[in-house]
C-alpha cells in the first residue's frame, strides 16, 4: 500500500512475533493497484512465525503455485513477514499469490504492502504572520491558556513523516530519530534504512512518475512543517510558537519519493513506541505520542492495526490525520484503524475544511486551515492568511534556506492534537492513551460553524483539557477502570459513586465509554442514574465494528449528581464477547 502525506534483503536472524495477529479483517484487503510486496502474518503456532528459513521456503512454494517468484524479504517489527514478488505485479497477479497464503490455515492474514502519501494541501503563498489556530476565540485551539500549567516537558513526540530538514526554530527540540525507508531510490540518500532521518526531498520530476495520475511536484518538507506545529522553540524572539514547545520531536522517516510503504510505516510505529525491529538499534527515547499525518485509500489492514495496538499497549498515544478527500474517513487508512485519535480539519470560521474527511469514526476536530472556500475556483488561493503557519524550507528539490510558510490539510490538524496530547502527558504522567483521548473529547467545545458528515466530539480546546487533567483528579469517584466481562446474551453493570457535587448533574453531562468488543451491533449501552432513570447511549448500531471508544453528552439536569451511577451493557447475541474496559463521568 502506498501512503501519502496528509499534507530490503532477507535476514538470517529470527524475529519472534510478540502478538497473535488477528485473522479475519485482512481477508478483505485486496490489491487495487500494482503490488511489489505482501505482508504475511503467521499464526503464533506456525513454524514460519519464528523461523525466517521456514517463511522463505513457504513464500517460494506459494509463489510457484501462483506462477510468481515470491521471496521472503525481512521480518517486520510486528513479527509479520514481508514477501517480495520479484518486481511490481498487476493487482490480479498479486491476488493469486495472496489466495495461496489465505488458503493456508497457518496464515492469520495477508495483505498488499500499499503506499501512503502526505495529506497536506499545499498553498502557494509565502506570507503569513498570525497563528490564529492557537489563540483566536472563534476557532483557535485555546493553547496559551494551557501554557501556565504545562509546555510538554519530558514528553517525546515521534513525527512519522518525511523526516526533518534542519531548521533553527525546531533544532533545540530534536532528539535522535531513524530513517525507515528501505529502498535506496525512494530514500534518495544512497542507502536503505539508517540512523539519519534527514529529509532528502520528496519531489517528482515528471507527471506519472509515481503512478497513473501523479503529478510532477517540488519537495514538501512536510515532516518539518508538522514538527514546528508541535514543538517549535518558543519565547526565542523568532519564528512561530509550538503547541508543546517544551516537548521533544523524534523525526522518523518513512515517506520519500512516491510516498512510503506500509511495511516501513509499521516498523516505524513499532520502533517509535519502544518496540523491537530486527536490524534496527533500540530506541533510546521512546515516544509517548506518535503523529501520523499520512494515509491512503482503503480500510485499516491488520498490519497497521497490530502495530498500533502494540504501540498503545506500550503507553503511546497515536494521532492520525483523517485525510483530505472530502469523503468518509472510514475508507482511508490508518485513519480507519482502532485505538487512534482520528483528527478532522476545521477552518478559521470553525467549519469543517472543505477538503477534510468526515464521518462517525472522527474523534476530534482541530485547526487545519483553508486557503480558499469550497465555492471558490479550484486551484485558487483566495485566503492564504487562513492556513497554518509553521517551519519549512525553501528548497524545491534538495534543502535550501529555512523559511516559514502556511500549509493547509488534515496533516496540519493532526499535530495540533498530538501537541495537546503531549501537554496532557506532561501535566499528568499517569494518563493512559485511552484517558488522553477521553479527556480531549470530553473537554472539547462545539464547532462554531458547521460540519456535514461528522467531526467527532467537537473542536479541541487545549486550556480546558489541561485544566481538567490537572485539577482535583476527576478519577476520584468519577471513573471506573475495573474490567467487567461482557458475555454472550448477558447484562453487566459497572458503578461509579459520585460525592461532593452540589445540586443536580449538568445538561451536558459527559459520559466517556471505553468498551472492547468484536461486534458492537450486539450491544445496548445505557447510563443508569442514581434514581434508576435510564439514558440510552448506544442501541445495537455499528454492525460488526470493533469497540466503543466515545464520549456521549447526556442531559441529566433532572438528576441529583451525588449517588451511584451505573453503565449497563446488554449483549443481545452469541458469538462475540468483550469487556467494559473503563468509563467516566465529567460534571
Amino acid at each position: 500500500m502506498s501512503v501519502t502525506l496528509l499534507a530490503g534483503s532477507a535476514t538470517a536472524s529470527v524475529a519472534l512475533a510478540t502478538e497473535n495477529p488477528a485473522a479475519a479483517p485482512a481477508a478483505t484487503v485486496a490489491p487495487t493497484a500494482p503490488v511489489e510486496n505482501l505482508i504475511v502474518g503467521y499464526k503464533s503456532s506456525a513454524t514460519e512465525a519464528s523461523s525466517n528459513t521456514a517463511a522463505a521456503d513457504d513464500a517460494a512454494a506459494k509463489g510457484k503455485k501462483a506462477g510468481k517468484k515470491a521471496k521472503f524479504d525481512r521480518r517486520l517489527g510486528t513479527g509479520a513477514a514481508l514477501v517480495n514478488l520479484g518486481g511490481t505485479v498487476a493487482p490480479a497477479a498479486a491476488a493469486d499469490v495472496m489466495a495461496q497464503f489465505r488458503a493456508d490455515p497457518d496464515v492469520a492474514y495477508v495483505e498488499p504492502d500499499t503506499r501512503a502519501y502526505a495529506q497536506a494541501v499545499t498553498p502557494n503563498d509565502t506570507e503569513y504572520a498570525k497563528q490564529w489556530d492557537l489563540f483566536e476565540p472563534t476557532a483557535g485551539m485555546n493553547v496559551p491558556g494551557a501554557w501556565d500549567k504545562t509546555t510538554g516537558s519530558g514528553v517525546t513526540v515521534a513525527v512519522i513523516d518525511t523526516g526533518y530538514v534542519a531548521h533553527s526554530d525546531v533544532a533545540p527540540n530534536i532528539v535522535s530519530g531513524y530513517d525507515f525507508i528501505s529502498t535506496a531510490s525512494e530514500a534518495r540518500d544512497g542507502s536503505g534504512r539508517d540512523s539519519n532521518p534527514a529529509d532528502e526531498g520528496d519531489w517528482n520530476a515528471t507527471d506519472g512518475e509515481c503512478g497513473v495520475g501523479s503529478k510532477a511536484s517540488t519537495s514538501s518538507w512536510h515532516g518539518t512543517h508538522v514538527a514546528g506545529t508541535i514543538a517549535a522553540a518558543t519565547n526565542n524572539s523568532k519564528g512561530v510558537a509550538g503547541i508543546a514547545y517544551g516537548a521533544k520531536i523524534q523525526p522518523v522517516r518513512v515517506l520519500g519519493k512516491c510516498g512510503g510503504s506500509t511495511s516501513d510505516i509499521v516498523d516505524a510505529i513499532t520502533w517509535a513506541s519502544g518496540g523491537s525491529v530486527a536490524g534496527v538499534p533500540a530506541n533510546a527515547t521512546p515516544a509517548k505520542v506518535i503523529n501520523m499525518s499520512l494515509g491512503g485509500p482503503g480500510a485499516c489492514g491488520t498490519s497497521y492495526q497490530n502495530a498500533i495496538n502494540s504501540a498503545v499497549a506500550r503507553g503511546t498515544t497515536v494521532v492520525v490525520a483523517a485525510g483530505n478527500s472530502n469523503a468518509n474517513a472510514s475508507g482511508y487508512s490508518p485513519a480507519s484503524c482502532n485505538n487512534v485519535i482520528n483528527v478532522a480539519s476545521t477552518n478559521r470560521a470553525g467549519e469543517r475544511s472543505y477538503y477534510s474527511n468526515y464521518g462517525t469514526i472522527i474523534d476530534i476536530a482541530a485547526p487545519g486551515g483553508e486557503t480558499r472556500r469550497a465555492t471558490d475556483t479550484p486551484g485558487t488561493v483566495t485566503t492564504p492568511e487562513n492556513a497554518i503557519l509553521s517551519t519549512l524550507n525553501a528548497g524545491t528539490t534538495t534543502p535550501g534556506a529555512e523559511i516559514y510558510k502556511p500549509y493547509q490539510g488534515t496533516s496540519m490538524a493532526a499535530p495540533h492534537v498530538a501537541g495537546l496530547a503531549a501537554l496532557l502527558k506532561s501535566a499528568n504522567t499517569s494518563l493512559t492513551p485511552a484517558q488522553i483521548e477521553t479527556a480531549i473529547k470530553a473537554n472539547s467545545r462545539p464547532l462554531p460553524g458547521t460540519c456535514t458528515g461528522g467531526c467527532g466530539a467537537g473542536l479541541a480546546d487545549a486550556a480546558a483539557t489541561v485544566a481538567a487533567v490537572t485539577s482535583t483528579p476527576p478519577t476520584s469517584g468519577r471513573e471506573n477502570t475495573t474490567d467487567y466481562t461482557i458475555a454472550d446474551n448477558s447484562t453487566v453493570e459497572s458503578p461509579i459513586t459520585v460525592t461532593g457535587v452540589t445540586g443536580n448533574a449538568p445538561a451536558t453531562l459527559k459520559v466517556g465509554v471505553n468498551i472492547v468488543h468484536t461486534y458492537i451491533g450486539d450491544l445496548k449501552v445505557d447510563l443508569i442514574a442514581p434514581d434508576g432513570s435510564v439514558y440510552n447511549l448506544h442501541n445495537r448500531s455499528g454492525s460488526g465494528t470493533d469497540n466503543i471508544n466515545q464520549v456521549y453528552t447526556v442531559n441529566a439536569s433532572s438528576e441529583v449528581a451525588n449517588g451511584t451511577w451505573k453503565l449497563r451493557v446488554n449483549d443481545n447475541a452469541g458469538g462475540d464477547t468483550g469487556k467494559i474496559d473503563s468509563w467516566n463521568l465529567t460534571f
